[in-house]
């Protein structure tokens, strides 16, 4: 099993609405009179369009992306009429976005129990992560992961990522098995199941909160499941 971390193993950044309006109302004194919705959708909005087309690279600095899209929501913002917010606010909106998203990072539930469960039925387990390289290694050592896996793998450390082939291809390699006898599974429909079935490994997509797949989704999992228990025998009962 090629496994992924955040919003696999870990709640790390799902609900990405959630996080920036209890920011927002954090800043609300500052922020007036723009209101806290209008300014969270604001700088919601600026970091889904970028991080629909951001490089690579800027998952390797994800202090300084979030800096760019507070700023960017910002600027959508003044050019819609709205009075312009200072750049500093900006900059500690986001590193208090960043502050709050590790506050709040918890392991799901079960999840441990399940990865023990799996080694010990000789399953092999890699864990393929993107992110930088102390940013991640800080959330395995943080979270106990690391003792879980044969194999840790860290976009950061290795130099490549998530939907590189050879992301998987040297996963696979570590843990001496095919394509044909794996599993990856993930949250992210491109990185643990579209580009993972182009390879001929099963892909298991991780819905954790049941929204289901996104409207004319193109991606097909080969399963879909809430949580890892689920892939135990008799469901983990």
């Amino acid at each position: 099993m090629l496994i992924d971390m955040d919003d696999t193993i870990l709640s790390a950044y799902g609900r990405p609405e959630i996080a920036w309006n209890h920011i927002a109302r954090e800043f609300a004194a500052e922020l007036a009179p723009l209101p806290p919705p209008a300014v969270a959708g604001a700088v919601l909005s600026f970091a889904r369009n970028f991080w629909a087309t951001a490089e690579p690279a800027w998952r390797l600095k994800l202090d300084e992306a979030r800096r760019l899209t507070v700023q960017g929501g910002f600027d959508a913002l003044a050019e819609a009429g709205h009075p312009r917010l200072p750049a500093d606010l900006a900059v500690r909106i986001a590193d208090r976005f960043t502050a709050y998203r590790e506050e709040e990072m918890f392991v799901f539930p079960g999840a441990h129990d399940a990865i023990d469960a799996f080694r010990a039925l000789g399953i092999k387990l890699a864990l393929v992560t993107n992110g930088a390289a102390d940013t991640q290694r800080a959330k395995v050592e943080r979270f106990e992961l690391t003792h879980r896996f044969h194999h840790i793998q860290i976009e950061g450390e290795h130099g490549f990522g998530k939907p590189e082939e050879r992301a998987y291809l040297h996963a696979m390699d570590a843990l001496g098995v095919g394509a044909a006898d794996t599993w990856m599974i993930g949250d992210n429909l491109e990185w643990e199941v579209e580009m993972p079935q182009k390879l001929g490994i099963y892909a298991i997509w991780m819905d954790v909160h049941g929204d289901g797949l996104p409207p004319g989704s193109t991606v097909k999992p080969d399963r879909i499941i809430r949580s890892l228990k689920e892939l135990l025998p008799l469901g983990g009962k």
